[in-house]
Order: C-alpha cells, then sequence, then structure tokens
C-alpha cells in the first residue's frame, strides 16, 4: 500500500469558467491556468503521482507546453491512473478537500464525486470531498484562490 498526498492552488480572475473536479461551477470568475485549472483534478492528480514515486502533473503536462494549453484536467486524471497502473498500481481511493470562500459548494460535491468517480474508475463510496473556508485569512480567505489539498491510496498489483 502506498500514500500520496497533493496540493493545488489558483488565482481568480474574470473571463474563465470556474471547474472544480471537472464540472463547471456557476460563479463570475474562474481560475487562471494553463489548463482548465481544476485545482481539485490537480490536488488529486498529484497524491496519485507521488503515492506511486512518479514526478508531479507538472513533469507530464508542462505549462510551457502551448498543445496542451486549456486541457481537460480529467484527462490529466486519466493519464495520471494509466502512469500508475503501469507501475503495477491500483487506486484504492482518493479524500480530497477545497479551501473556498466563495461560492458555497454544497450543491456540486455530489455532481462533482460522480464525475470523478468516472474518471478515477472508482465508485463514488471511494471518493471523499469536502469543503471549507480559510476563515478571511490571506489571499484564499479574501477570496482571491481556491486551492485544494488531497491524499490517496494505491494498492500494488
Amino acid at each position: 500500500m502506498r500514500i500520496g498526498t497533493g496540493y493545488d492552488i489558483h488565482r481568480l480572475v474574470e473571463g474563465r469558467p470556474l471547474i472544480l473536479g471537472g464540472v463547471k461551477i456557476t460563479y463570475p470568475k474562474g481560475l487562471l491556468g494553463h489548463s482548465d485549472a481544476d485545482v481539485l483534478s490537480h490536488a488529486i492528480a498529484d497524491s496519485i503521482l507521488g503515492a506511486a514515486g512518479l514526478p508531479d502533473i507538472g513533469f507530464y503536462f508542462p505549462n510551457t507546453d502551448p498543445s496542451i494549453e486549456g486541457i481537460d484536467s480529467q484527462k490529466i486524471l486519466k493519464r495520471v491512473v494509466a502512469e500508475v497502473e503501469k507501475k503495477g498500481f491500483r487506486l484504492v481511493n482518493a479524500d480530497s478537500t477545497l479551501i473556498a470562500e466563495e461560492p458555497h459548494l454544497g450543491t456540486y460535491m455530489p455532481i462533482i464525486k460522480k464525475r470523478l468517480s468516472k474518471t478515477l474508475g472508482l465508485p463514488e463510496n471511494a471518493i471523499g470531498i469536502k469543503a471549507t473556508t480559510n476563515e478571511g485569512v490571506g489571499d484564499l480567505g479574501q477570496g482571491m484562490a481556491i486551492a485544494a489539498q488531497a491524499v490517496c491510496l494505491l494498492k500494488k498489483q
């Protein structure tokens, strides 16, 4: 068994869609990044790669590669799962926390969980997603960014 952790943060800006866990969230701002900037999917991806002892998502999807600009992070997650499977691992579960002052994400959680279940090839009960605020502290607390933390468990096949 192997455990991995991941973290990602992106600034909120006007003129971009807000994508979390592969789901478009209704909000006037979105996350700035080379890909779709889905912090939740990126944190999960890094936790999976880390558990397998592989490089982070920047190695596989560098922000200097114009051919992947705007890439859907669900494609990133699928490739990450394929990479760890090549190393003989199977994803057992993933747990994550979104950190955002706004928007309120409670109603989106079941939709996000269903989307991640499909992408990761896991049952919904093997995926945890929680949301919290930063209690007004720092850039996260001022609503300037959204962050995510994730942990996962891999099992050697």
